[in-house]
């Protein structure tokens, strides 16, 4: 019996590759005449000023509607306000809390209002520059939001929900059709934020990443081929009883295209947007079992890493201050870091029951950490053999499965950049691509660069909190990455996570 071809999420990883035989012909001279905004622009609606809500004076009020506007706006400050105006040759470039791949921050941030004294019904898109709100739609949605969510139960109760975007050619600019990886990391960036943001002002946000694409683009009045929804968040408010939720579905399948047409460079992107969309709410998730820890030998080394929480201080003041003075390190000294260090990062990220007692969510919503394997080259780690490890979560462990000193050939698999070769340590997060296929459809591949670049942002968080550098790479040799490490064929490399002894100067 002859193979089912592949699917169209397969194909597209294959497609977007990086070779080191052919990136240099895919290395075309960027049109900065065409160069995209990273700011949304609305020529009508009410504008909300949040900035005065930030205000010292507004934490000793009592009033529940100046409260409830600091809250929302330090959420939306944390999650991805600007922190930094950087002068360039052309378009100055502001950076924000959250990361995004060569500063280009194809996302967007909107609100959606159920109607509260605060914020009456209707639609907002998040204005950065301004740090404002503005309320471009002002008619009650909040019962098509529920039908384009095929009535999720995080909707019942809730009053506000965020939705983040993507205006595809803010990335495709620079990266082409690889731009749809890149897009989807840093949505997952933005998520690690809102997530964390949320516990420092008592809401809990429910994701939902699986809705009726096509109703959800129309809710908010978007070309689907320009600009598309990625994920819906209600936010449920910890200080009403009413809406303490339980963790509700997060994702679900989209179909499998497996006939598809032979599509140019440059078609690649949208056309496989679209096949990860969801049309019908009658698609179920296959029924398999979970997936245990790898690599499981029982001569490997192996190095247990628990360890004492990260304290991030009274009210999380410690996250508060590092999600806004966050920065992707340029450059590594090449100088070790201690395992401890190592330890805390990784407990930090995979470990989130250990928060608890910090007011963090012990169980934060993700699609499925399951489908992604997490692999760490070690160069420069005191107190830890050089070698490449997996990393078993459930038995918090490192499991070497090989011994050697990568910091060339990380120097070239991350297409010459320094920061692989100077790191003291690599991680990589790869995922099963066809069993991740088998079980989501191609929304699979949403769902796993959401959830690499949602650990990605804990990781960064927890680096910059104990004075580490970080950097995360999006660019580099697919398949050579796993010859080098031994990484099996079938596993696919998602995201690069580089740490390291900040270079100083």
């Amino acid at each position: 019996m002859s193979e089912l071809p592949v699917s169209i999420a397969e194909y597209y990883h294959e497609r977007t590759k990086y070779d080191p035989q052919t990136i240099a012909a895919k290395n075309k001279s960027l049109d900065w005449e065409n160069q995209p905004s990273p700011f949304k622009e609305y020529k009508i609606g009410n504008t909300f000023d949040l900035k005065p809500y930030l205000s010292s004076q507004v934490s000793s009020s009592s009033d529940a509607n100046l409260v409830m506007g600091k809250r929302l706006s330090q959420l939306l400050a944390y999650s991805y306000g600007l922190t930094a105006k950087v002068p360039t040759m052309g378009i100055p470039l502001y950076l924000r809390s959250a990361p995004s791949a060569g500063g280009l921050y194809p996302a967007e941030l909107y609100l959606i209002s159920r109607g509260t004294p605060f914020l009456p019904p209707g639609l907002y898109n998040y204005q950065p520059q301004s740090h404002s709100l503005i309320h471009f739609w002002e008619n009650d949605v909040w019962q098509d939001l529920q039908s384009a969510c095929l009535w999720h139960s995080a909707l019942d109760n809730t009053q506000v929900a965020l939705v983040t975007t993507a205006i595809f050619y803010r990335s495709a600019w620079r990266y082409e059709d690889r731009a749809y990886r890149r897009i989807f990391l840093d949505t997952g960036h933005l998520l690690g934020n809102i997530e964390l943001a949320s516990a420092i002002v008592d809401y809990r946000p429910h994701l939902i990443g699986g809705f009726l694409d096509q109703a959800m683009n129309d809710l908010l009045y978007l070309d689907w081929q320009v600009e598309s929804v990625m994920t819906v968040i209600p936010l449920a408010d910890l200080l009403d009883i009413k809406q303490h939720l339980s963790p509700g579905i997060t994702a679900l399948p989209s179909g499998t295209q497996r006939n598809y047409p032979k599509l140019a460079d440059g078609d690649l992107l949208t056309y496989f947007h679209q096949a990860t969309e969801i049309h019908t709410s009658e698609l179920a998730i296959s029924k398999e079992t979970q997936i245990e820890d790898k690599y499981n030998f029982p001569f490997c080394l192996k190095v247990p890493t628990q360890m004492y929480p990260i304290s991030w201080g009274d009210k999380l003041s410690g996250l508060e201050t590092t999600i806004l003075k966050r920065r992707s390190t340029r450059a590594y000294s090449g100088a070790e870091i201690r395992l401890d260090e190592l330890k805390a990062l990784l407990n930090f990220t995979y470990q989130p029951q250990n928060y608890i007692a910090q007011n963090l969510d012990p169980a934060p919503d993700y699609f499925d950490l399951d489908l992604l394997q997490t692999f760490i080259a070690v160069s420069g780690v005191a107190g830890l053999e050089e070698g490449c490890y997996y990393y078993a979560p459930k038995s918090q462990e490192l499991r070497q499965i090989r011994f050697k000193n990568f910091r060339r050939e990380l120097h070239y698999l991350c297409l010459g950049q320094e920061l692989g070769r100077d790191a003291a340590a690599v991680v990589f997060h790869t995922a099963d691509l066809g069993k991740a296929v088998n079980r989501y459809g191609d929304r699979a591949y949403r769902y796993l660069h959401l959830d690499a670049g949602h650990l990605g942002q804990r990781l960064n968080l927890a680096a910059i909190y104990l004075d580490l550098g970080v950097s995360g790479i999006g660019g580099f040799f697919d398949d050579q990455v796993n010859e080098v490490l031994g990484i099996p064929t079938d596993e696919a490399v998602i995201y690069i996570t580089t740490l390291g002894r900040p270079r100083k100067g």
